[in-house]
Parts: C-alpha cells; sequence; structure tokens
C-alpha cells in the first residue's frame, strides 16, 4: 500500500511539472496575435500568427507602428533617409556599382530593420522571411532609378557602351524573373546577411587584386583610353566628339571605340553573363553593380569611365523584371512612405554622380569600390553567419 502511495505521488509530481512546462512555454512565446492587424497579404498573414507580446520577436499590437506598418517596427526618421538615398544614387553613378549594398546596408543597419526581422528568427520564422523579402525588394527600388537616371545621364555624355549593356540588360530579365519565384519567402534573414557578405567580399578582393602591378597586365586599352579622357577633362576640350561610337556589328562580335581606343565583345556571351549576375544580384536584393563592374573591367576591359553608365543600363533591366516578380510572386510589402522620400534622394544622387565622376581618377574610383566592398563584405559575413560583426558597422 505505502508503495502504491509512492508511485502516486511520483506520478503527480510529474503531471504537476510537465503542465507547468507547458503553461510556462506558452506564456513565454505569447499567444498568436490572432489577426492581421489590417495589412494585407502574406505580410498580414505572417503577422497573425507571430505571438503577441512586448519583447523581442513578439508583436505588440498596441505600440505605434513603423516599418510596413507594423506595430512596434523601427520608424525611419525621414531626414536620414533621404541622406543616405543620396549618397545611394551619388555611389551608383559614380563606380556603377555599390548602390543595392549601400541601399541594403541602410535598411538592415542605419535603419535597424535588419536586428528587427532577425528577431523573429525563432518566434515567427514566416514574418522574418517576408520581411526579408521586403528588405531585398526595397534595396532595388533605389537601385532602379539611379540605373535609370544615370543610363539617361551617361548615354547623353557618350560614357555608355549600349550594345554592352543591352546584352548583358537582356540576359538579366531571365535571371531577375526566376529568382524571386524560386526563393521568395525561403530565406532566413540571417543567411541572407551572410551570402551577403561573402559575395561582396569576394568581388572587393578581385578588383583589390586588379590594382596590383600583375592585376594591371593586360588592362593596357582601358588605361590608355582612360587616360586620354582624363587628359581631355583637364584641357576642357569638347568630350562628346570621342564618345562612344559602335565601329563593328556582328552575331559573335561588336566593336566600339571611346577616345581612339578599341574594344570589343561577344553579345551572346554577355547575355549569358547578364543573367547570371542578375540571378545572384536578384538573391542578394541589390542591383548587381558589383558583379558587373568586374566584368566589365576584367573580362571586356573596359575603363572605368564607361562602365559605370553600362553597368547602369544593365542594372536598369534587371530591376525592372525583378521588381515585378517580387511583387507578383512572393507578396513582399512596399513601404510607400520610406521608398518615396528615398526615391527623392536617389534622384538627386544620381544627377550628381555621373557630373563628378569625370573629375575623380580611375585608379581612385576602382579604389574606393574596393574599400567599400572590403568593409561590407567583413561586416556582413561575420553579422550573418557568426552573430556578431568583425568590424563596426
Amino acid at each position: 500500500m505505502l508503495k502504491h502511495k509512492r508511485v502516486y505521488k511520483i506520478s503527480l509530481f510529474i503531471l504537476i511539472i510537465l503542465i507547468a512546462g507547458l503553461l510556462f512555454g506558452s506564456l513565454a512565446s505569447g499567444a498568436p496575435v490572432g489577426n492581421n492587424l489590417g495589412l494585407e497579404g502574406k505580410l498580414g498573414a505572417a503577422i497573425a500568427k507571430a505571438p503577441a507580446g512586448t519583447g523581442v520577436g513578439q508583436i505588440d499590437p498596441n505600440a505605434a507602428r513603423g516599418f510596413l506598418g507594423i506595430p512596434g517596427a523601427p520608424k525611419v526618421n525621414p531626414i536620414v533617409a533621404f541622406l543616405w538615398a543620396v549618397w545611394v544614387g551619388w555611389i551608383f553613378t559614380t563606380v556603377g556599382a555599390f548602390g543595392g549594398i549601400m541601399a541594403g546596408v541602410g535598411h538592415m543597419t542605419v535603419f535597424g530593420l535588419g536586428d528587427y526581422a532577425k528577431g523573429f528568427s525563432k518566434t515567427a520564422p514566416e514574418l522574418g522571411k517576408v520581411m526579408t523579402d521586403c528588405i531585398r525588394m526595397s534595396n532595388q527600388w533605389l537601385v532602379g532609378l539611379s540605373s535609370g537616371v544615370g543610363t539617361l545621364n551617361f548615354l547623353k555624355a557618350k560614357r555608355l557602351a549600349w550594345p554592352l549593356g543591352l546584352a548583358l540588360g537582356f540576359g538579366s530579365l531571365f535571371g531577375g524573373l526566376l529568382i524571386p519565384i524560386l526563393t521568395g519567402g525561403k530565406v532566413s534573414f540571417s543567411a541572407y546577411q551572410g551570402w551577403f557578405g561573402i559575395a561582396v567580399f569576394v568581388v572587393g578582393g578581385f578588383l583589390l587584386y586588379e590594382t596590383t602591378p600583375k592585376g594591371q597586365q593586360g588592362k593596357k586599352a582601358a588605361k590608355a583610353a582612360a587616360q586620354a579622357f582624363e587628359k581631355s577633362i583637364k584641357e576642357k576640350s569638347d568630350i562628346g566628339n570621342e564618345g562612344i561610337k559602335v565601329t563593328k556589328w556582328g552575331v559573335t562580335r561588336i566593336e566600339f571605340s571611346f577616345f581612339g581606343v578599341e574594344f570589343g565583345f561577344n553579345p551572346i556571351i554577355a547575355f549569358v553573363g547578364g543573367m547570371v549576375i542578375a540571378a545572384i544580384s536578384s538573391f542578394l536584393g541589390v542591383g548587381g553593380g558589383f558583379l558587373y563592374v568586374p566584368y566589365l573591367t576584367s573580362l571586356v576591359g573596359l575603363p572605368m569611365f564607361v562602365v559605370a553608365g553600362t553597368s547602369a543600363l544593365a542594372v536598369l533591366a534587371s530591376m525592372v523584371m525583378s521588381i515585378a516578380s517580387y511583387l507578383n510572386f512572393t507578396g513582399a510589402a512596399v513601404d510607400w512612405a520610406l521608398i518615396g522620400t528615398e526615391l527623392i534622394g536617389v534622384f538627386i544622387g544620381s544627377m550628381i554622380g555621373p557630373r563628378t565622376q569625370k573629375y575623380i581618377p580611375d585608379v581612385w574610383l576602382k579604389r574606393i569600390f574596393v574599400v567599400l566592398a572590403l568593409y561590407v563584405g567583413i561586416g556582413y559575413f561575420s553579422k550573418g553567419f557568426f552573430g556578431a560583426p568583425w568590424v563596426p558597422m
């Protein structure tokens, strides 16, 4: 009889512990919000499933609304957003890259949206992935406008190798369409941040190599064209007469000149290259200029004064397709108040870039690119895969 009482007490004790554990777990995670709080689409559905509460990874329905109209989300200062967007537009139209990357740095780090999205990785992973898609697409709105403005300005200045830009652009349409369809709602913010860093770091290292004496071998044509262009700027001569001129058309070979120096490319290879670059850049939520730049400087051998405009045209095509794909197939939402403010800043920066680029030496344009690539790459790689940045950011 005594033995049965002991078994009964032990069983009762275990049952109480289990019930307490379940109750504690329920309280710790918080009950679901239960409704979409007036937000539509996948974002609203994900919010309804997220735990209610005031802690990290929870939604407080009574909190002030921030990014995308989410209660408790960071509320971006419009002045900071505007100034950062001016920088985004300027850097993209100056070096032909880093617009999307700098837009990503702004959205993820400067505005605090990255840490907020990452906070839902355990409590509401679906919401975290939806926000990751929203951030990826937000970057591309800025780059899309910047590339459009840059394309017109560089075309007018005859510093855009438009046959090459079109070949890359047509290829980019396919990559920009497929990747959002294949990856929408499937990428965690930590993974996105880590791969973002790796891609940027690798390209930065490659361009760093190109600035060395060994890397400069075989770049005589680009160097000669850059020197001729820089000389004309110093002498204040009419640079329009020596701008891009198409000299040969062919299915497998197109040639053009810039300041008396001949360049050429295979349009089929450029088409395939544009498709691959757009696929990678669409996954990362950036314009792809950071990949077009090394392609144009290394494989085609163009000077940086031509690279920026050519990259802008290729990026424009991929951005239009990628944004449309995100909107139609992933359900990514747009914070129109934030994007509208940023687009004004991007427009101003993109108008300034082509006008100041010609006064910066070709080698310094590459060095600016390299420094930004290495710093940003290390920061996001370490933060995404190791939880903390190895450099201040």
